[in-house]
């Protein structure tokens, strides 16, 4: 059977719920789309940790390597990915103990969303997490002041 998303009132609850977005293939390239959908969130006042072992730092976050080198507990694990690349970051968000695997706009993997079901993760796929958040109108407390570009 092929994956269903989550209805609109779970995928409130999670965006309004989640402590810590960490984003797969976040970018500091402007051009990219994980660049403006990180600054959309971060704006939001969503804490969210850039994943991609070829950057630094992406909107004044430190980047990580791996979502196993994360330092804190990770809520949702937002792909930027290849779709044949998100089954090892399913089984990644798994072993980080993290609540959902959220593949973004254009990304579908059933294999990788079989895993994280399995698993009992909430899987979003084919899906804006910054649209769904606009849609929903979920806001977090506190905006990052001064967001650089």
């Amino acid at each position: 059977m092929d994956h269903q998303n989550p209805p609109e009132s779970a995928l409130g609850e999670l965006l309004a719920t989640a402590g810590t977005i960490a984003m797969v293939g976040a970018s500091s390239d402007p051009r990219r789309p994980a660049h403006g959908v990180m600054r959309f969130l971060l704006e939001r006042g969503f804490r969210v940790v850039p994943v991609n072992p070829t950057e630094i730092e992406v909107h004044g976050q430190r980047a990580w390597p791996s979502l196993e080198s994360v330092p804190e507990p990770v809520d949702i694990v937002n792909v930027f990915r290849r779709p044949d690349a998100t089954p090892p970051i399913a089984d990644a968000a798994v072993a980080i103990g993290a609540r959902a695997l959220w593949l973004q706009l254009g990304i579908m993997n059933e294999a990788a969303a079989a895993r994280a079901s399995r698993a009992g993760l909430i899987v979003v796929m084919d899906r804006c997490i910054a649209e769904t958040a606009g849609e929903l109108r979920i806001h977090k407390a506190s905006p990052h002041p001064g967001i650089p570009s």
